[in-house]
């Protein structure tokens, strides 16, 4: 039975040139591996070289990003009438559904923040 870490991860087998076994990483953390000669050991090892990386980065004070896990990429946003009109006539103007116009937005929005993180107010 496969144990849930809080971060998405990635087992793979390794080749005879990588000393066989296996690898375990985690994108959202990077440097965050572990290795085991068994996908159990491999995910008790990642599960340890992550809570160190975790306990490194705040005695560093970096920032240690927010597991993805748990989310739907989904919610319900209640907007003025008005703004609510303005973006759903943009949306038929640009010819795209009012999803992918506010999604557009939000990912641009985004975009200028991580270029300029004065501007984040995530951690």
């Amino acid at each position: 039975m496969k144990k849930e870490l809080p971060y998405a991860t990635i087992i793979r087998p390794l080749i005879k040139e990588e000393g066989e076994g296996y690898l375990a990483e985690f994108p959202d953390l990077p440097g965050c591996y572990g290795d085991g000669e068994t996908p159990e050991e491999t995910l008790r090892e990642a599960e340890s070289a992550m809570v160190s990386w975790i306990k490194t980065s705040k005695e560093f004070g970096d920032p240690i990003p927010l597991s993805k896990q748990g989310f739907s990429g989904q919610w319900r946003e209640r907007v003025p009438k008005s703004l609510h009109a303005e973006l759903t006539y943009r949306a038929k103007y640009e010819g795209v559904s009012l999803n992918t116009l506010v999604t557009t937005i939000l990912a641009a929005y985004m975009g200028q923040t991580l270029k300029n993180p004065k501007r984040s107010s995530h951690p």
